[in-house]
């Protein structure tokens, strides 16, 4: 049988509302074997709130565009990605227009014995490792361990190893006044004022925010506003925007310019990735 659920199995307790660092073991069956799969379509302004679980979560997003937040970084999942999240680390999940999540449930024993991340990261599910999540998901929760079934987790979890990371995060400073910085540019990103103004308003010179930048985030100024311009394309775009209409939204000069960041970013023009992605 597929192992889906019901919205108001899980989702809904979660939406409801969970203290911050809560633990949600028991709004979800815990692991009896080394993977456990769930699938879910969820509404469109979806949010589950901050908590955190035992066990190593892959979230892969099937379609619509999905974001998972800490307080160090935001990943954004557009379709056929995914993210790791490892066993306690506190995280929140927004499907601002909704979409079809597929998890793995993967318990910490295992996630130890096959290396699997330690960190936070979104990586590309190639078609094979698709298929065989898809396939997964027709098995049993207690599925025999000693034989076929068995040997095609262990399939998916060596497959899962080695997955190639794509920099879909956006790292957020730590000191108050870069955050203060970064967090306007994520309420507008379209502002295009340069630093020296930003500085400005933040209470400390340019040099000293670019540092912080640069320090807290690995990525200069510029680079982490056309990062997070690239995570607000994603999501637009899997909402059904535009390219011409994202370009103007995030503050480029053209629609040329925009495609330009996009493809050197992630390898397609914007107009491709919407057509591979069924958009």
């Amino acid at each position: 049988m597929d192992n889906g659920y019901r919205k108001t199995d899980i989702v809904e307790d979660l939406e409801a509302g969970l203290a911050p660092g809560a633990d949600v073991t028991r709004h979800f069956p815990t692991p009896r074997r080394d993977i456990l799969t769930r699938v879910v379509d969820w509404a469109h302004g979806t949010h589950i709130h901050p908590h955190s679980h035992e066990w190593w979560q892959l979230v892969y997003s099937e379609s619509g565009v999905i974001s998972v937040e800490t307080e160090e970084e935001t990943w954004v999942v557009p379709p056929d990605r995914a993210v790791w999240v490892p066993a306690g680390v506190v995280h929140q999940v927004r499907a601002p227009k909704g979409g079809r999540n597929r998890s793995l449930y993967i318990t910490s024993a295992a996630a130890c014995r096959w290396g699997l991340p330690e960190q936070c990261r979104v990586v590309a599910i190639p078609p094979l490792v698709r298929e065989l999540i898809l396939e997964f998901g027709h098995l049993p929760e207690e599925y025999d361990e000693d034989g076929p079934d068995g040997r095609l987790a262990h399939v998916i979890l060596d497959r899962l190893a080695c997955l190639e990371e794509v920099p879909l995060n956006l790292p957020w400073p730590k000191d108050g006044r870069a955050l203060a910085v970064a967090r306007g540019l994520e309420a507008d990103p379209a502002d295009n004022r340069p630093l020296e103004v930003w500085a400005g308003e933040a209470g400390a010179s340019a040099r000293t925010l670019a540092r912080l930048f640069q320090r807290d985030c690995g990525l200069t100024f510029g680079q982490w506003r056309q990062r997070l311009r690239l995570l607000a394309a994603l999501e637009r775009l899997g909402a059904g925007a535009s390219v011409t209409e994202v370009a103007l939204d995030l503050g480029y000069d053209s629609t040329s310019a925009f495609i330009a960041m996009f493809r050197a970013a992630l390898g397609v023009t914007p107009g491709a990735y919407v057509r591979l992605n069924g958009r």
